[in-house]
Order: C-alpha cells, then sequence, then structure tokens
C-alpha cells in the first residue's frame, strides 16, 4: 500500500502549483493528494502546455499514477503567476490546515509542504513566521526542530537547527540550556524513530567564531553549550564539539556524525544548501505528525515559466512516504 501523502500546494502566485502538477506519473512509493484549488491546477497546466488529467481525491479508490488527485478548496481570487495577492493568504493556511487535520485524525499519513510567501500572509493580517513555528502553535507542540537534509557526493547530509526565524541579535539569548537539551533530545528522538539510526551521532556546533576560542570570543560555548552536551553524553547519547563552525562541514569532522546541529538559521543552511539545494528538503522534527517540505521559495520569477525545479519536492515526497513506511514496521 502506497502511503497517502497530504501535498500543499502553497503560495498560489508561486511556482508550488506548478511543482505539484510535476508529480503526475513520478510519485514513487507514495500516493500524493494535491490539496489546493483544482481550477488553480488546471490553468496553470495548460499555460505550461502539460497533459495531466486531475482528479477528484476518493480515499477509498487510488487511481492510476498518470493522473493527479485534488482536494479542492477554493482560492478567494483568481491567481497570476508571478503577483502576489493578499488576498489569497488565509488560502494558504487554509491548504495547511486541512493538510494537517488529515494527518492529525490518520486520513493521510504525512504532509508535504510547497513553498509559502510568508509576506503576504502577514499582509493578510495573519501573524506567520514559517511552517515550523505555525505547525508548532497548531499541534500544540512546546518545541519543534528544524532540519534540512539532502545527498551529497561524500553521503547524507542533515542539518538541525536550535534556532530558525530569529534577528542574529537575538541568537545568543535563544539558547538556553533548557532549549538547547530538549532540541537534542528531540533530534536524537527522530533520528531513531523517523531515520532508523540506532545510536544517532551527533555534531554539534558552537555559537561564536572558533567556538569562543576559551572564552577569548564568547561564553556560551563555556557556560551553557558545553555543560547541556557532558549532561546528555552521561546519559548515553554521541554528542561531539562544539565544534567550530568553520571546519565543522569539512568532511574529516562530518565522518564522525549522522547529523549536524548548528546554532542559528544562517550558521547551517548555507552550507547545506550550497551542497543540496534544488534536492534537499526540510523536515520538522518533534511533531505528532509526518511533515516534509522543500529547501526553497516561492520563486515568484519562475512562476508560469515552466523553469522551476521540481526536484526538491520529488524527495520530499518521498522522504514522507519513506518515514511513514518506517513508522507502521
Amino acid at each position: 500500500m502506497r502511503p497517502l501523502i497530504a501535498v500543499t500546494s502553497g503560495e498560489p502566485a508561486g511556482i508550488g502549483p506548478e511543482l505539484c502538477l510535476r508529480l503526475a506519473g513520478t510519485q514513487g512509493d507514495a500516493r500524493p493528494v494535491i490539496i489546493g484549488d483544482r481550477d488553480l491546477l488546471a490553468e496553470r497546466a495548460a499555460l505550461l502546455g502539460l497533459d495531466v488529467e486531475l482528479v477528484d481525491f476518493c480515499p477509498e479508490i487510488a487511481v492510476d499514477r498518470k493522473k493527479l488527485e485534488v482536494l479542492h478548496l477554493p482560492l478567494a481570487v483568481a491567481a497570476q503567476p508571478g503577483r502576489l495577492d493578499a488576498a489569497n493568504g488565509r488560502y494558504v493556511l487554509d491548504i495547511l490546515d486541512r493538510a494537517l487535520a488529515g494527518c492529525v485524525s490518520g486520513e493521510f499519513a504525512a504532509m508535504a509542504t510547497a513553498p509559502v510567501h510568508k509576506g503576504v500572509i502577514n499582509d493578510a493580517g495573519v501573524h506567520f513566521t514559517g511552517h515550523t513555528e505555525y505547525l508548532a502553535e497548531k499541534t500544540h507542540t512546546p518545541l519543534v526542530v528544524m532540519m534540512l537534509a539532502g545527498d551529497t557526493p561524500r553521503g547524507p547530509l542533515r542539518v538541525a537547527l536550535t534556532t530558525t526565524h530569529l534577528p542574529l541579535k537575538d541568537v545568543p539569548a535563544a539558547i538556553t540550556p533548557a532549549v538547547l537539551e530538549e532540541t537534542l533530545r528531540i533530534l536524537h528522538a527522530d533520528l531513531r524513530g523517523k531515520y532508523g539510526i540506532a545510536q544517532p551521532r551527533i555534531l554539534v556546533a558552537g555559537l561564536n567564531p572558533h567556538a569562543g576560542e576559551g572564552g577569548y570570543l564568547g561564553r556560551e560555548e563555556i557556560e551553557v553549550i558545553t555543560p547541556v552536551l557532558d549532561k546528555l553524553r552521561a546519559e548515553g547519547m554521541l554528542l561531539s564539539g562544539p565544534h567550530p563552525a568553520d571546519t565543522m562541514f569539512t568532511p574529516p569532522v562530518l565522518a564522525g556524525g549522522d547529523a549536524v546541529l548548528a546554532m542559528f538559521h544562517d550558521q547551517g543552511l548555507t552550507v547545506l544548501k550550497y551542497a543540496t539545494f534544488g534536492q534537499g528538503i526540510n523536515v520538522t522534527l518533534g511533531l505528532p505528525i509526518i511533515r516534509t517540505s522543500v529547501d526553497h521559495g516561492t520563486a515568484l520569477e519562475l512562476a508560469g515559466t515552466g523553469r522551476a525545479d521540481p526536484g526538491s519536492l520529488f524527495e520530499a515526497l518521498a522522504e514522507a512516504a519513506r518515514m511513514a513506511q518506517r513508522k507502521t514496521l
């Protein structure tokens, strides 16, 4: 049985709808259900000259892989490629809410998300900092962990974040012993449960240049990071660090870990996206559901041109299916 995966079509003016159309005939071990406006998908297919048959989703009837199942939710106003409209900001969240409800109820085994535009959702009057934070709030999960992953010539690269969408000036205060400890516990647990790694080896970055240079360049490594690592090592976790971030991503260091924990967004994701962009994915750890996502934005300048690369959505769908199947074992 192919697991049912809810695929949210994201910002209607962006590349999300056309990426979803590219899933027709390429679903692998997953049975994707596109959540969004059916007419929008049909219009975008016609614009791009894609011969895709859209059918209404019926959970009891699995259709031919060449067809694309759609759970229709209507746009507020017609959408044009590349032209944002705040009137559709609530529609984007309605899509996300429907996918989440289906995952919580068991209707769907997992969800994979196409990109949304944070600005237009906020313009619609809804405070929104990202999928990760939104799903955590909706599921009443106190802390979740954003992790991006992708394959490289040297093997898989997984980079999790201690803090996510914060101004850089706010990062040090946000890295408390409690937050760091819980982040490591979530990462460790999901590497075991969702990735099947019996004894995960986690490389932990320092916050400051040269991991603080013994306190000369900052004391967070001494006062916060190292004590937490020592506590969890005593419980049996395989943790190394704090590592200087400028050398942590070198092959000899990466060879000693199954995942990296970076302290802030750009510290970890700059390297990850350089190595895997277009094929990498985003995974939200710690949620009571499985959620994967593309590793890129709405790319408004590419919307409607047919030049958007669907590779990341393909990988996100495949990873969601693998996690769902692993969960049932």
